[in-house]
C-alpha cells in the first residue's frame, strides 16, 4: 500500500465516521464540532486528489465561517432541541423520498463512468502546460463563465438581503435615533439655563 492510498483510507473512513456522528450526536455542540472534523478530512481527500482550491476553500470558507458560525449559533441560543424533535415522525416518509432520490442520482452518475466513460472526457476544457489548479479555475471562470459567475454572485447578495429583511423585526419599545432631527435641533430645545442661588439646590 503507497502512502496517498493509506491517507485516502485513513482520511475517508474518519471522514464518514465523523458524518455518522454528526447526525447521531445528542449534543448540538458535538455535533457541530463533529461537522467540523468532517470538513477538514474532505479537505484532505481533495488536496490528495490534487484540487487544491477546493481544499483550502473547504476549510476557509465552510470550517472558517459556516461552521464557526453555527458552533456559536448554537452556544449562544437557548434552543429547545426537545421540542424540536416532537415533530420529527411525523417529516421521516418525506425524508426517506427525498434520501432514496439522492441515492439514485449518486448510483446514475457512478453508473455513467461505466456505461460512457467518454462522457466525463468531452467535457474537460484544454489548459496550456505549466498552468496550476488554481490560476486554471481562475482563467476559466472569469473568461468563459464570467456572467454565470456574476449572476450567481446577483442571486447571493439578493438572498443575503431577503434573509435580512425577514429577520428585521421593528419593535416599538425600542428607542431608535433619528439623524434629522437631531442634526435640526436648537440649543433651545436641549439646553436650559437655570441661575441658582447659593446655598440653594435645583
Amino acid at each position: 500500500m503507497t502512502l496517498p492510498l493509506f491517507f485516502f483510507y485513513l482520511f475517508a473512513a474518519i471522514a464518514v465516521g465523523s458524518a455518522l456522528m454528526v447526525i447521531s450526536a445528542r449534543n448540538p455542540v458535538h455535533a457541530v464540532l463533529f461537522l467540523i472534523l468532517t470538513f477538514f478530512n474532505a479537505s484532505g481527500l481533495f488536496m490528495l486528489a490534487g484540487a487544491e482550491f477546493l481544499a483550502l476553500i473547504l476549510i476557509v470558507v465552510y470550517v472558517g465561517a459556516v461552521a464557526v458560525l453555527f458552533l456559536f449559533v448554537v452556544m449562544m441560543l437557548d434552543v429547545d432541541f426537545a421540542s424540536l424533535r416532537q415533530g420529527f415522525l411525523q417529516y421521516a416518509p418525506v425524508g426517506v423520498l427525498v434520501g432514496l432520490l439522492l441515492l439514485v442520482e449518486l448510483l446514475l452518475v457512478a453508473g455513467s463512468f461505466v456505461v460512457s466513460p467518454e462522457v466525463t472526457g468531452s467535457a474537460v476544457l484544454p489548459m496550456g502546460g505549466g498552468v496550476d489548479n488554481i490560476r486554471a479555475i481562475g482563467q476559466v471562470m472569469y473568461t468563459r463563465y464570467v456572467f454565470l459567475f456574476q449572476g450567481a454572485g446577483a442571486v447571493l447578495l439578493v438572498a443575503m438581503i431577503g434573509a435580512i429583511v425577514l429577520t428585521l423585526r421593528h419593535k416599538s419599545t425600542a428607542k431608535r435615533q433619528d439623524p434629522v432631527k437631531q442634526v435640526g435641533r436648537r440649543p433651545s430645545e436641549t439646553l436650559e439655563v437655570v441661575k441658582v442661588k447659593s446655598g440653594q439646590g435645583l
